[in-house]
């Protein structure tokens, strides 16, 4: 098997709920494997073990974790959305920063025409551009 890089989203129990937001905001996107923790666990019955979905093509995995840790997501690292329109910028920014905290709120910061970065709800980083 050829060696591979693939983003991974680790939740602490909202996985299911995070992957299918994100899978509603951009086209070309689905389910692709998931598994989940039944009775007998160790994680809660119901959370993601693991997952497999596309975002517009491009592959991403996604867990829940059982463990809780002293980190979640940071904003150093975060998704990078290119939109082909101002109508789209509008849309994804609005639905990924409900809820959430806007880091950069979208404006015309003098690298492209309209730019803004968000964590969503889920605690995950977004950087939406208009070029």
């Amino acid at each position: 098997m050829p060696q591979s890089i693939t983003t991974f989203l680790m939740f602490e129990g909202r996985a299911e709920e995070a992957m299918r937001f994100y899978m509603s905001l951009f086209p070309n996107s689905e389910m692709v494997q998931m598994s989940k923790y039944g009775p007998q666990g160790p994680g809660p019955e119901g959370s993601v073990i693991h997952a497999i979905f596309t975002l517009n093509g491009r592959q991403v995995m996604a867990s829940d974790s059982y463990v809780k840790h002293a980190f979640t997501f940071t904003p150093s690292t975060s998704f990078f959305v290119q939109c082909e329109d101002a109508a789209e910028f509008e849309r994804l920014y609005a639905a990924l920063s409900e809820g959430g905290l806007d880091l950069m709120p979208p404006n015309n910061y003098g690298f492209s025409q309209q730019f803004g970065w968000c964590n969503d709800r889920f605690g995950v980083s977004w950087q939406i551009n208009l070029p």
